[in-house]
């Protein structure tokens, strides 16, 4: 064991133990010139036997920056023991609450499951993909603020295509799923579905994760669906689960859809609704023979309904058209990302009763009883450009600017998407980290801690208005991501000063931002460059007002 009081490294001065592990201590350490507290993790080596502590690991783990996941600062490895020092997360354990508390309030439990679905959406997203492996509530810290965050990554591990069975099988009786103990077979995103959904069950029941049964027969004060997001993610074969984080958040978020009872009156009502539909297109095709069949097929076809939409003379007529194609085939992508760009967004501006519709849309029923969001999913590549469109509108364009939560599941559904154009998928998952921070960076200040934040929100700016976004997106798109870092900087300029960000890297981002509104729009035809140009004006008086605000900030700390 280290000894209290010393100090690792010459930096980090060891002052308790906070936990025990297995295999592990924790201890509570402070940087006495950073004026910062951090958790240190010691490993003793010949503690995990056969199993060897992979480098290259810790390495990918030190990559992680999620709100849900604490960053790791430094790895100290030496010949008995690894240190690993990370950030510290005050709070309590969840099954410290547990504990004191007895089961919790269902909200409460259903706004855990979704934080922790987005950790884990995020950990699966990375290349290779990082699968946890170890989900219990003695592994989640819910902060003062009630935001949780997921803790000891002893058992991650790389997903490894090639791999037959995982390395070595870890995780703890109850929790783990079946494949974590059988011979055959690796661990993947579905393997952390199933521990999720276990957890879930324990903190609604405060029953042992071993008596596993339906929450019905616990109390009969669950919602239904909840119940079923449950049963799916514990099923013994992977393939009955949820097969990603992002179906399982999607279930989480739209919990009534999940009870089979509202199921079955749905689909009772769209077969009252196709029956009428079948009578009346049984009309129109006797009316064709007569009219011209050709010519009636070819107006109610997909094509057409988008031919009408974008000759509609109005924006009503318009979403109509785009509505009756999404219900012909919400498989396809063409409606969905007119109905977003040409009707909704076509002022600019993502109002709540806009957000409303296209919910609403979403969440309707085929006939075979899957939302046609379910099957826009089942297009990835179509899908993962709506989301990120979807993502950008959110993010960017819509009326209640605080509610940046939705951005940030459209954009790590785009992340996760292999069928996303490279550029945009990097700036998706930057996208989704600078979502996570609005909420985030306004506690940090209250906690004292805005240092490693604004660092943190700075490098993610600077990497978000990186290269030729003309080129790489479009203009639009491209103005507004420019208006936002500049936005921030005037507004944050002496927050990011107090985290470390020179006056130089400030200005010379405002700069390069000047350089792109010079350069990257040459080429841009004169008509939309005549749209436009406004905006490039107004974005330049802003940069020199961001400017200025730059040297107010370092002219206060001289006078300081």
């Amino acid at each position: 064991m280290l000894k209290i009081g010393s100090v690792l490294d010459g930096k980090y001065k060891i002052l308790s133990v906070i936990g025990r592990g297995g295999t592990s201590v924790v201890y509570l350490a402070m940087n006495e010139r950073a004026n910062r507290f951090w958790a240190v993790k010691e490993i003793v080596k010949e503690d995990y036997g056969s199993f060897a502590l992979d480098k290259k690991e810790l390495e990918l783990m030190k990559e992680l920056r999620h709100p849900s996941i604490p960053g790791i600062a430094d790895v100290i490895d030496s010949r008995d023991r690894i240190l690993i020092v990370m950030d510290y997360v005050e709070g309590r354990s969840l099954d410290i609450r547990l504990k004191e508390e007895g089961a919790q309030p269902w909200e409460r439990v259903l706004d855990w499951g979704r934080q922790l679905c987005g950790a884990l959406l995020y950990l699966h997203s990375r290349r290779p993909p990082v699968i946890y492996r170890d989900l219990k509530p003695a592994n989640v810290i819910e902060k003062p603020d009630g935001s949780v965050v997921l803790i000891d990554f002893g058992a991650a591990r790389e997903y490894k295509p090639r791999s037959l069975k995982d390395t070595v099988s870890l995780g703890t009786r109850g929790y783990a799923a079946p494949e974590q103990y059988e011979e055959s077979g690796q661990s993947d995103a579905r393997t952390d579905i199933y521990c999720l959904g276990v957890m879930l069950f324990q903190l609604l029941t405060g029953e042992s994760p071993h008596r596993l049964r339906p929450l019905g027969e616990c109390g009969s004060f669950f919602p239904a669906g909840l119940e079923e997001i449950i049963l799916k993610c514990t099923q013994i074969r992977k393939e009955d689960r949820y097969q990603s984080c992002g179906e399982l958040l999607y279930a989480l978020e739209h919990l009534q859809e999940q009870d089979s009872a509202y199921r079955k009156k749905q689909k009772s009502r769209l077969r009252r609704f196709a029956a009428c539909l079948g009578g009346a297109l049984c009309f129109l095709l006797l009316s064709g023979i007569f009219l011209g069949a050709e010519a009636g097929i070819r107006r109610h076809s997909y094509e057409a309904y988008l031919f009408s939409a974008r000759n509609s003379v109005d924006t009503e007529e318009e979403m109509d058209n785009y509505e009756k194609a999404i219900r012909l085939n919400p498989f396809r992508e063409e409606a969905w990302l007119g109905l977003l760009g040409e009707c909704f967004l076509e002022d600019q501006l993502l109002t709540a009763q806009e957000s409303s519709k296209l919910r609403q849309i979403l969440i309707q029923y085929t006939g075979e009883g899957q939302t046609f969001e379910t099957v826009f999913r089942k297009n990835e590549e179509g899908y993962a450009r709506f989301a990120y469109e979807a993502g950008i509108a959110y993010f960017y364009k819509f009326e209640e600017r605080e509610n940046k939560k939705i951005a940030k599941g459209y954009f790590e559904s785009a992340a996760a998407s292999e069928a996303l154009e490279e550029p945009k998928k990097r700036r998706a998952e930057r996208l989704a980290l600078i979502s996570g921070y609005y909420a985030e960076i306004g506690l940090a200040d209250a906690a004292g801690d805005a240092f490693v934040s604004f660092r943190d929100y700075w490098d993610d700016l600077v990497e978000l208005s990186a290269g030729n976004l003309v080129e790489e997106d479009n203009e639009r798109t491209a103005l507004v991501m420019y208006g936002e870092v500049t936005s921030q900087i005037a507004a944050r300029a002496f927050e990011f000063r107090s985290a470390g960000v020179k006056r130089k890297e400030m200005l010379d981002q405002l700069a390069g931002i000047e350089e792109h509104l010079s350069s990257d729009f040459l080429n841009v035809n004169e008509e939309i460059l005549g749209v436009v140009q406004k905006e490039i004006e107004e974005l330049r008086r802003e940069l020199r007002q961001a400017g200025r605000r730059v040297e107010a900030a370092f002219s206060r700390e001289e006078m300081e």
